[in-house]
């Protein structure tokens, strides 16, 4: 649509300000700390399969694989026979309750995720499962299920039958990560890719309490990008999450994957390239890049594409493999942050294996607005040691923390400018396989950071799958 220009370091969000908390006198906030406060187990023998490199009980773009609502915790998993369950226990038990909600695993892939959402006009729990370019399975609980966890059964019979769509609204028969997230006013969106890997487009659709609506398409998979190597026609954009501040602004962080691998040095490394960044203050409706210019509007034939001005926010060309769906939060200011991750040119200027380089030479980075509007990276000083993605949380105090592969956790203080950053936990006693599921909604409920993941094992030999606490500061 417009030239492709980038967002700069030093331009302002002008009228489209974040709020600062400057010049506010208060005492001074404590730093980052994690205490262990016990590990209960989900399932002590779930599936366990490596696909894509990664588990489908355990990827970590899973929105949310794990979730807390009213005193109570949710899970969703498959187990060793392939069923779809989901489990619940009350904030700091020890036991879970698992009911099946009549769906089975098809394929050994793990992108088929479980997504779970809650919808608070009516108290209703969603699940949409199973699906990686093709379709879906939906079920969603009886009405008020979530809002008296005390006073309703925990059975099946509180589960209505799996669909093929959302009660009749049908998306795209090539449907891909699902991820609910609530807005405000207590409806329920979820977020989707249409289309295939390379060529697809980001869409939403919403439910209000009685029914689903399709917004539709609000990203585009067409336009040039031109590297250094070669050009692409066709792309998707990767969302490294979607989520709603505390004022209701909806924020996305992405990057970009191009169909053509002749914009690679070599053919074995990732054609993503740059990390951009879009809001919303409409619901998802319209969407600005970072300067509050308007580049797309969902449903409409103007999406957020390619050749927009002010998408990147972090520069990078696709030969560092960096990594798609990684993470993001928003801090008590509605500042954004994420973390990405890729192979630092001090390693080399062209990867020729994602999974071999990422593994010996990638590392995770903080990228945040400040106060000013400015955009800060700060690289997390901790080595991956694995090809897969790191997750971010942020305290009540603003501090950060990153969940890394294995479980391990470093953090930075929010006094520090969130430069300061340091492991807090190794990830000893975990054994854990790679990625993890954190609970992003536990953390303002009870100062507990959850950590979903699932021992290591070896063929198809199912393993524990597992949640650690940690008590974060108060």
């Amino acid at each position: 649509m417009k030239r492709r220009t980038l967002l700069t370091a030093t331009a302002l969000l002008g009228s489209a300000a974040v709020p600062s908390v400057a010049g506010t006198a208060r005492a001074a906030a404590p730093g980052p700390s994690v205490t262990p406060a016990g590990t209960t187990t989900l399932d002590g023998q779930a599936l366990f399969f490596v696909s894509y490199d990664g588990l489908v009980n355990n990827n970590s773009f899973q929105k949310n694989g794990l979730l807390t609502h009213r005193g109570h915790q949710y899970a969703a998993w498959y187990t060793a026979d392939r069923n779809a369950v989901v489990g619940r226990r009350v904030l700091g038990g020890s036991t879970w309750s698992t009911v099946k909600v009549g769906h089975t695993l098809r394929y050994d892939d793990s992108h088929n995720v479980i997504s779970m959402g809650v919808s608070r006009t009516d108290g209703r729990l969603h699940l949409n499962m199973d699906s990686h370019s093709d379709g879906f399975t939906y079920v969603k609980s009886v009405a008020g299920l979530l809002d008296n966890p005390t006073g309703l059964s925990w059975t099946a019979s509180r589960f209505g039958a799996p669909q093929s769509t959302l009660d009749g609204l049908a998306l795209t028969s090539q449907f891909t990560y699902p991820q609910f997230v609530a807005t405000p006013e207590g409806r329920l969106q979820l977020s989707y890719r249409a289309g295939v890997s390379g060529n697809g487009r980001n869409a939403l659709a919403e439910y209000d309490g009685t029914s689903w609506t399709a917004l539709g398409e609000w990203s585009s998979a067409t336009g040039t990008y031109t590297g250094a190597h070669g050009s692409s026609t066709l792309r998707n954009m990767y969302l490294h999450g979607i989520d709603y501040d505390r004022s209701g602004r909806l924020h996305a962080f992405f990057t970009w994957r191009e169909q053509n691998a002749a914009v690679m040095c070599n053919a074995g490394g990732l054609t993503n390239h740059d990390t951009g960044y879009v809001y919303s203050d409409d619901r998802g409706r319209t969407w600005r890049n970072g300067a509050g210019t308007p580049v797309g509007t969902t449903g409409g034939s103007d999406r957020v594409a390619v050749t927009d001005g002010g998408l990147v926010v972090d520069p990078l060309d696709p030969d560092h493999s960096l990594m798609n769906q990684e993470s993001q939060a928003t801090d008590s200011a509605g500042r954004p942050h994420a973390i990405i991750s890729y192979v630092p040119g001090r390693f080399g200027q062209c990867t020729t294996g994602y999974v071999r380089d990422r593994t010996a030479n990638g590392r995770a980075f903080h990228v945040r607005r400040t106060a000013a509007g400015a955009w800060r990276k700060t690289e997390i000083p901790v080595a991956l040691n694995s090809s897969q993605r790191t997750r971010l949380v942020l305290d009540k105090y603003d501090n950060a923390y990153a969940v890394l592969p294995f479980g391990r956790i470093a953090a930075a203080s929010a006094a520090s400018g969130h430069t300061d950053w340091t492991t807090l936990f190794d990830g000893g006693g975990l054994n854990a396989f790679g990625e993890v599921v954190v609970d992003e909604t536990r953390i303002a409920q009870d100062g507990v950071l959850s950590v979903l993941h699932q021992v290591k094992s070896t063929g198809t030999t199912p393993s524990a799958l597992r949640v650690a606490d940690f008590a974060l500061p108060v």
